[in-house]
């Protein structure tokens, strides 16, 4: 599909330049011819009123001459044309290719996103088909079993809920500071709230959360940017041992802000560090076992690049990870 895009591109690039090119060569061999037949004009003039003329005195230039330079001219101006057809037809092939790149970009990424949130949707649908074709093969339903279906039924469907949430959640980030009011916000503030929706979890695993805050403010939407450290704290608190701690650093200089959420956990192989920021994906097993849907970074990624920022993470395998957040001032 693209191919033939990309060359019908290029036959459009190829015919507006040519048009160009065609006009711009009339318009020279006219104005070129006009003044040769000028020339031609009082050459026979001169003759007409001359006829006698001394020997000595030559023509200022045969007849033959002239038509000669005419049809050089004609020659010379095909040859260009020729030459602007081959070289425009170059490079309009590879400019239609460049122009079409991030469009072919876009289809690719809607497809796999399509794909994608079909398989992660399927999972919790086939699991509530599965539980209600077994219950209906009971011939008699206790009320428990019921309403061990009836849980069970609800927690698949808190996970589709959350799973649609997230996915328009991600589909509406690119336009964030077009469509939401962004103002002057705090980051320390944001860093407290964010820590204050992980502290149940925390407290579960036993794991303090340090954070060692200076004031900080920057334009940005407060509850897209709430979102980026819940997710980053969040899985800070997922991956890491019982009784360890989290820190949060936020770090102030003339032109940006930088804030570390830095974990003592499981860290993360080499091999998945440059996909960790995809859709969907989650990395090895151990990683993999604990709930979600692989959205949570790449919602952060894009949140903090609407705000002109940064994300990037450092880790090592059974040492931690570090995400590093800058944001300009």
């Amino acid at each position: 599909m693209f191919q033939s895009a990309r060359i019908k591109l290029t036959a459009w690039y190829l015919l507006i330049i040519m048009f160009i090119s065609f006009l711009f060569s009339l318009t020279i061999y006219s104005n070129v011819s006009h003044q040769i037949e000028n020339l031609v004009h009082r050459q026979n003039q001169r003759i007409r009123e001359f006829p006698f003329s001394p020997p000595n005195i030559p023509p200022i230039v045969s007849l033959e001459e002239l038509k000669k330079m005419k049809e050089q001219l004609a020659y010379t101006l095909f040859l260009i044309n020729l030459g602007i057809l081959i070289l425009s037809g170059s490079f309009g092939y590879v400019l239609a290719g460049r122009t079409l790149k991030p469009i072919k970009i876009m289809v690719d990424e809607q497809n796999q996103f399509i794909s994608d949130s079909s398989h992660e949707l399927r999972t919790p649908i086939a699991t509530l088909q599965a539980e209600m074709e077994g219950i209906l093969l009971e011939k008699k339903i206790t009320d428990k079993q019921a309403r061990q279906l009836t849980k069970s039924n609800l927690e698949e469907l808190s996970n589709l809920k959350n799973l649609a949430n997230r996915l328009l959640l991600l589909t509406k980030n690119h336009s964030l500071l077009t469509d939401q009011k962004t103002k002057n916000i705090s980051l320390a503030q944001i860093l407290e709230k964010a820590k204050s929706r992980v502290n149940a979890m925390a407290k579960k695993k036993k794991i303090n959360i340090d954070l060692k805050l200076s004031e900080a403010i920057i334009k940005g939407n407060q509850d897209r940017l709430t979102e980026v450290f819940v997710v980053l704290l969040d899985n800070a608190v997922k991956y890491s041992p019982s009784g360890s701690t989290v820190k949060v650093n936020l770090e102030k200089t003339t032109r940006k802000i930088k804030v570390s959420v830095i974990d003592q956990g499981m860290g993360i192989s080499q091999e998945d560090l440059p996909h960790i920021f995809e859709r969907f994906y989650r990395a090895d097993k151990s990683r993999s076992e604990t709930d979600g849907f692989g959205l949570g970074l790449s919602i952060a990624k894009n949140i903090i690049d609407s705000h002109h920022g940064s994300i990037e993470v450092f880790s090592r395998l059974n040492k931690g990870t570090t995400f590093e957040v800058n944001l300009p001032v």
